[in-house]
């Protein structure tokens, strides 16, 4: 049974800033089933920074108890079984944010994509912000281009696919997100889900809900319908609604 938490962005205390998300942090504990379960860190996005590993250790291990381990797959990557046994250890996949396209074309070149499914298939806990969470739906609205070139446009990137719907992060911080979505969309089958930072969209199985660490913070079902464009934000409460209701599309 799938487990998701898919976040839009948010500091988990990386450099000098403060932490913004620790109750999202705690329910993706919480869905391990564990009191101190196996956490991979994979920073494949943001090319194996060392200084965010750091961050994430101390902020999932230090201040939350888990175990922290990191997969590095750029300069130097583990053996394939090694990668292979790193992953079917953990309870809790974590990936970083960064360069969501260049992060995809490497798993595949490794086999990590086929070993993050099965990890999916099996209830691992998959999870992490902005590229760590536009890689388990199916496409992404992605700044990977602007790594390069800062005043590239925002493209459309191809996930995992665990999650029938296109995504889109950082909603409500930059300034280019709403309107760059809104213009994709309108080449895009189905539904998006914008999450602002500080918000996260947890699926279980067939069912969903939204997680925030601050009041304003909203999940949005976003779509083009009789050349009119909708975004509405979903409800934030405990209560777990069908996932196939959330990716409809109205017709």
């Amino acid at each position: 049974m799938r487990k998701i938490i898919a976040i839009g962005g948010g500091s988990i205390g990386f450099g000098a800033a403060k932490p913004e998300v620790m109750p999202i942090s705690r329910e993706i504990i919480r869905l391990s089933g564990k009191k101190s379960p196996r956490l991979l860190f994979i920073p494949t996005a943001s090319s194996d920074d060392k200084a965010y590993a750091r961050a994430v250790r101390n902020h999932f291990g230090g201040k939350l108890g888990c175990r922290v381990d990191s997969l590095f797959l750029l300069k130097h990557p583990p053996l394939p079984q090694e990668i292979s046994k790193k992953i079917k250890n953990a309870d809790i996949i974590y990936v970083g944010g960064g360069n969501t396209l260049m992060m995809i074309n490497r798993w595949k070149k490794l086999g990590v994509d086929g070993l993050l499914r099965d990890a999916a298939q099996k209830g691992k806990v998959l999870c992490g912000p902005s590229a760590g969470a536009i890689c388990w739906f199916r496409q992404g609205n992605s700044d990977s281009r602007k790594f390069l070139n800062p005043k590239a446009k925002l493209i459309k990137v191809a996930g995992l696919g665990f999650i029938d719907a296109l995504t889109c992060p950082h909603h409500d911080v930059e300034k280019d997100r709403e309107p760059g979505l809104k213009e994709m969309m309108k080449k895009t089958k189905g539904v998006a889900i914008a999450m602002d930072n500080c918000a996260a969209l947890e699926v279980v199985g067939e069912r969903y809900r939204t997680v925030t660490s601050k009041p304003q913070a909203g999940v949005y079902k976003v779509f083009w319908l009789k050349k009119k464009y909708f975004q509405e934000k979903l409800t934030h409460d405990k209560a777990w609604r069908p996932l196939s209701g959330l990716l409809a599309k109205p017709s």
